[in-house]
């Protein structure tokens, strides 16, 4: 029927200089329902696609930017140690106090050279907060058999006397002045 309503108007419209164009003739094979079907699930398809696509990037991006839990949180701990502020150095420590939860843990913070880290932290400290936050860490390594004899071989009892001497002595400096105001 189509076809000829187009042969019909392609014969009347020939003369005439304003005439329309003929319209297109239909080759789907296609019905109206049929063809919306396909594009909705090529919708679908590409929707999906485009979904995976933008959680591979989220994936590809936190792996980048935001490190697993595990030996790299402990090595950057422990890195933190080695740095001149204060302020870096108690963040570490904190952060190795509540990685040493277990003796796995607490003897890689020990194999990556933590704990003798801690031991000069403790020793080298200028402020009371940064020896508090070591004896933290040290602490909690002391919890591991294996990680305990380290420290004790490598001279922390020395080093924790000492301190134990020195708050000793500022207590009493606090107290008499304490005493001295009254």
């Amino acid at each position: 029927m189509r076809i000829l309503v187009a042969r019909v108007a392609n014969h009347f419209c020939r003369g005439r200089s304003n005439a329309y164009p003929p319209r297109s003739q239909n080759f789907s094979s296609l019905t109206k329902k049929e063809d919306l079907t396909l594009e909705e699930d090529a919708e679908r398809k590409i929707g999906w696609l485009l979904k995976l696509f933008f959680a591979g990037t989220a994936t590809y991006v936190g792996y980048q930017f935001f490190p697993y839990m595990g030996d790299t949180l402990i090595q950057q701990s422990v890195s933190l140690l080695h740095v001149k502020d204060p302020l870096f150095k108690r963040i570490g420590a904190s952060r190795l106090s509540r990685f040493a939860i277990d003796d796995e843990r607490r003897m890689k913070v020990v194999e990556l050279c933590g704990a003798q880290e801690l031991l000069h932290m403790l020793g080298n400290a200028k402020d009371d907060k940064t020896r508090k936050e070591a004896l933290k860490a040290l602490s909690a390594l002391t919890k591991s058999d294996e990680a305990a004899n380290f420290l004790g071989t490598n001279g922390a009892l020395s080093i924790v006397k000492w301190l134990q001497t020195l708050w000793k002595i500022q207590r009493f400096q606090l107290t008499s002045q304490t005493y001295s105001r009254s």
